[in-house]
């Protein structure tokens, strides 16, 4: 039960009562002189009338983090019991834990009522990213549950470098059960990874774009393709393996991304892919310069922006990368271009998109405006889960 309270400011309690999990420090009025980082709280209007409970951090931008609307609702063992439950038969009911060998997103944060919680599964082994204090101090108690839940052969606790900072997060790796010295392989659409848990991008592989990969495919059949960003190259295979791609070239930055990418088309018999070592916006320059066209463009960047302070030099990359592409296609042609930065809205990027096309001098169709796999749901009160954008464009 709570150890004290935060009161907010007047008028600032309507997101609240419609459940919004992110009491930011700019709405607190007042904390209870008792109250530390990682305890848990009771959030008041302003009259002093109860409205959520959630973890108080005294040093977080989120000052609390809400996790239920219920007064009489401890958040003890058995209330992260009942929501680890929700979450995982969520997954089980759309068929992500038929597969064995499978991969999928059991816990997405805020999205299954856990904020700053993520837990994704990889075949027998789970992988645990934490971004929020309350959570951390919380871990060993959630390991306990997930490790009678599903038993896996072993997990891996992580955290993201961007949340260490924001939520003083100082927590050494953690591991549980066996893990594997080699990388793990796990199964998509029928398609073999090879996918490295402690060091991979992440944690471990691009869970998210999993239907996306397969909606691009269908529409490569017979095309050269340019896959920019390919890390470990589940576009490009997905393109000939289910698309029918005549050949594909996947660029990368990362060697190491590389190497699991080369990996991961052997271990699916895949050949006519072309495996380049280079940064993409200088790729992009000389693709362009030497005259090459291409009948799809593949563009899933990493974030270009962790913060609104950085929305207008993301765009920038964004466009720029964009336009290059848009000229290096083929009348005819076919665009998949991606956005994971949680700031971009799906408006501020098709506008992008609109703006590189007009300086492009194509013209964009529009054929579907994707997101996130199902297993990563969005609730109505946390519309910034919806992070990832997918547009799938025809261009001539």
């Amino acid at each position: 039960m709570p150890t004290g309270s935060v009161r907010l400011k007047p008028r600032k309690s309507r997101p609240f009562y419609a459940r919004h999990p992110w009491v930011l420090r700019t709405a607190v009025a007042k904390v209870s002189r008792s109250v530390q980082s990682g305890d848990v709280v009771d959030l008041l209007n302003d009259r002093g009338e109860f409205v959520a409970r959630g973890i108080y951090h005294a040093t977080s931008r989120i000052a609390v983090r809400l996790y239920t609307w219920d007064p009489t609702e401890s958040l003890d063992d058995a209330f992260w019991l009942r929501r680890l439950q929700t979450a995982i038969s969520l997954r089980r009911s759309l068929g992500f834990l038929d597969d064995q060998q499978g991969a999928c997103r059991l816990v997405f944060s805020e999205a299954d009522g856990l904020s700053g919680l993520i837990v994704d599964r990889y075949g027998p082994y789970l992988v645990i990213q934490l971004n929020a204090f309350g959570m951390a101090r919380r871990i060993e108690g959630l390991l306990d549950l997930l490790e009678d839940l599903l038993q896996p052969e072993g997990l891996i606790v992580r955290t993201d470098s961007t949340m260490v900072a924001a939520e003083g997060l100082d927590l050494a790796p953690q591991t549980r059960g066996t893990l594997p010295e080699a990388n793990v392989t796990i199964r998509e659409h029928g398609i073999l990874y090879t996918v490295d848990l402690r060091r991979g991008q992440k944690t471990g592989f691009y869970l998210d774009q999993r239907d996306n990969r397969l909606a691009a495919a269908s529409l490569m059949r017979d095309r050269r393709v340019l896959d920019l960003f390919c890390y470990s190259g589940s576009f490009g295979l997905n393109a000939i393996v289910h698309g029918g791609a005549r050949h594909v070239i996947g660029v990368d930055s990362s060697n190491t991304a590389l190497a699991w990418a080369r990996t991961n088309a052997e271990l699916n018999g895949v050949g006519r892919i072309e495996w380049r070592h280079a940064h993409a916006f200088r790729v992009l320059d000389e693709l362009k310069a030497s005259g090459e066209r291409f009948g799809a463009v593949i563009l899933d960047p990493p974030r270009f922006s962790r913060g609104r302070k950085s929305l207008r030099e993301a765009l920038r990359a964004y466009h720029r990368i964009n336009r290059v592409a848009l000229e290096l296609l083929e009348d005819d042609g076919i665009l998949v271009t991606c956005s994971c930065s949680g700031t971009v809205t799906a408006e501020d990027f098709v506008q992008m998109l609109a703006g590189a096309a007009e300086k492009a001098g194509r013209s964009v169709q529009m054929l579907e405006r994707r997101g996130a796999s199902p297993d990563h749901p969005v609730r109505t009160s946390c519309l910034e889960n919806e992070y990832l954008k997918c547009i799938l464009a025809r261009v001539t």
